[in-house]
C-alpha cells in the first residue's frame, strides 16, 4: 500500500460515505479518508491543502455525481481548469447508470466510473478496486 495515501471522499449521503469508509478500512486501516458532503468543500480542501495540511499527497478523489451546492461535474469543470489540480485522480462513485453521465465523466478524465448498486454490498468491489489501483501505481 502506498504509505501515506489520503483519499477525499466526495459523498453528500452520510450512510454511503460510512459504507465506503468502513469497505476501504478493510484494505487498509491506517488509510486516510477526508470525507466531504459536496463539490464546494471538496474544492476548498483541495485548494486550502497546502495551507491545512487536511489533504496530502499522494491523494485520490471519489467523487459523486448528485450533490447540492455544487455537483461532481461543476466539480471536475474547476479541477480540470486549475493548474495545481488538473492532473488529480478521480474515480466516479455514483447511483446514475445514465450512458451520457458515463461519457461526459470520461471526457473529464475520470481514472473509473463505479455505479453504487452495481459494485456490492458494503462497497466490497470499490476496496478491490482501490487496492488494485494502488499497487499498480506503486509498481511504477
Amino acid at each position: 500500500m502506498i504509505k501515506n495515501l489520503s483519499i477525499l471522499l466526495v459523498e453528500d449521503d452520510d450512510v454511503a460515505a460510512e459504507a465506503v469508509t468502513r469497505s476501504l478500512r478493510k484494505v487498509d486501516p491506517k488509510i486516510k479518508i477526508i470525507w466531504k458532503e459536496n463539490g464546494k468543500l471538496a474544492l476548498d480542501a483541495l485548494r486550502e491543502k497546502a495551507q491545512q495540511k487536511e489533504i496530502s499527497e499522494p491523494y485520490l478523489v471519489l467523487l459523486d455525481l448528485n450533490m447540492p451546492v455544487m455537483n461532481g461535474f461543476e466539480f471536475l469543470d474547476h479541477i480540470r481548469k486549475d493548474k495545481k489540480l488538473n492532473n488529480t485522480v478521480v474515480f466516479i462513485l455514483t447511483t446514475s447508470n445514465e450512458d451520457n453521465d458515463r461519457t461526459r465523466a470520461y471526457h473529464n478524465n475520470v481514472a473509473g466510473y463505479m455505479v453504487k448498486h452495481a459494485i456490492g454490498p458494503q462497497f466490497a468491489k470499490l476496496a478491490t478496486l482501490m487496492d488494485a489501483y494502488i499497487h499498480a501505481v506503486e509498481l511504477e
